[in-house]
């Protein structure tokens, strides 16, 4: 991992700079609908970014990391959906976006959440202790891209929704 990372909390003046920095990121990616900066604002503007972290070098804001809640059709309260994370191309490879993720997840537990789940890379997210789960679905979503952390043990049973934001195209 790179060193001379901080990692803080967004504040307002940071929100263009984090609508730039995710564009940049997502470009190149065939995974991509290359929506994650309306997703960021329309998590932002629903009050939904419950963390919402920047990684700096240099006084230069080059990641980000988006965590908000999600719903689970057991009714299991305390879950959060990990997306958007984006760290800016010269950047990435470098540990910054592992760096935001473990910091994001440290401050989700400190907050009494009982688990984080996404939709990634397989070979990514396994590193940080994600895992592939049976009984536990994002409709729509491959099964070995849909990755559950449960922090007390618990892992919900149904259909994980993420929030509305995620809808957003632009």
């Amino acid at each position: 991992m790179r060193t001379g990372i901080a990692i803080r909390s967004e504040t307002d003046a940071d929100a263009a700079t984090i609508a730039d920095l995710t564009i940049a990121a997502f470009s190149t990616l065939p995974i991509s609908n290359h929506t994650e900066q309306f997703i960021i604002a329309a998590l932002r503007g629903a009050k939904a970014l419950t963390v919402s972290l920047v990684a700096e070098m240099d006084g230069r804001v080059v990641g980000h990391i988006a965590f908000s809640p999600v719903a689970m059709s057991d009714g299991s309260p305390g879950w959060y959906g990990l997306g958007p994370v984006a760290v800016l191309p010269e950047y990435q490879r470098q540990g910054i976006g592992g760096a935001l993720i473990q910091e994001g997840l440290s401050r989700l537990k400190k907050l009494g959440a009982r688990g984080c789940c996404l939709v990634g890379h397989p070979e990514y997210y396994k590193r940080f202790g994600f895992q592939n789960t049976r009984g536990l679905v994002h409709e729509g979503v491959p099964q070995d891209v849909f990755f559950v952390m449960s922090f007390d043990g618990h892992i919900p049973q149904g259909i994980v929704e993420f929030h509305e934001g995620f809808k957003a195209a632009g």
